[in-house]
């Protein structure tokens, strides 16, 4: 599976100000000044999710795909990846974390060309993603940030029409109801994956 990431932004308060007494009459003590309001304590940032590259080592760059190789548990595996070269979110503007495209091979559990895209986001339940190259279409089954080809007879299919195509779209929608279009470049994804077949025989 493929690594998921989130990354939180840093939350900080403000202190509370102080309300000073009115002074005063000279033949009264003064008034007590009121406490300071204590201050609330800053929240600690949330640590960042690791980047997928982040243990892996680079085997070539290759137009808008890097190939990789890791070693999680032990288990030799090997990836393309790529980030969209345009990203639209309906509506316009709405946050979320970086998103990104892979083509996995995993020798010891005797995969090899799984597509996956990460979206950034929890995707609505129930709701499929969709991925688009050229005139072919595939539908991608979704779970959190996630998303999978959903027959995967038509993999090797999609993966043979990436090589082939210029740009592949995948659109999603969120928990939120944020609906998003992510598209990668297609350049350099035949030459990344065949240095993955070639680390990840």
């Amino acid at each position: 599976m493929t690594m998921k990431l989130w990354l939180r932004p840093t939350i900080v308060f403000m202190a509370a100000g102080v309300l000073m007494c009115g002074a005063a009459r000279a033949q009264d003590k003064p008034a007590p000044a009121k406490p300071e309001a204590p201050k609330p304590a800053a929240r600690p940032a949330a640590k960042p999710k690791p980047e997928p590259t982040e243990s892996a080592v680079l085997l070539g760059q290759f137009g808008d795909w890097g190939a990789y190789t890791a070693n999680p548990g032990g288990k030799k595996i090997c990836f393309a990846l790529a980030k969209p070269s345009n990203a639209v979110t309906e509506p316009a503007g709405r946050k979320r974390d970086p998103s990104y495209a892979f083509v996995s091979t995993r020798p010891t559990e005797k995969v090899r060309n799984e597509i996956s895209v990460i979206v950034g986001y929890p995707q609505k339940p129930g709701v499929d993603a969709s991925a688009t190259i050229g005139t072919a279409s595939y539908v991608m089954y979704t779970q959190n940030d996630g998303a999978w080809v959903k027959n995967a007879a038509e993999e090797a299919q999609m993966v043979d029409a990436m090589r082939k195509g210029g740009d592949l779209v995948v659109k999603s929608i969120s928990t939120h109801g944020t609906k998003t279009t992510d598209t990668y470049s297609l350049k350099g994804i035949g030459e990344a994956l065949e240095k993955v077949a070639q680390e990840c025989k």
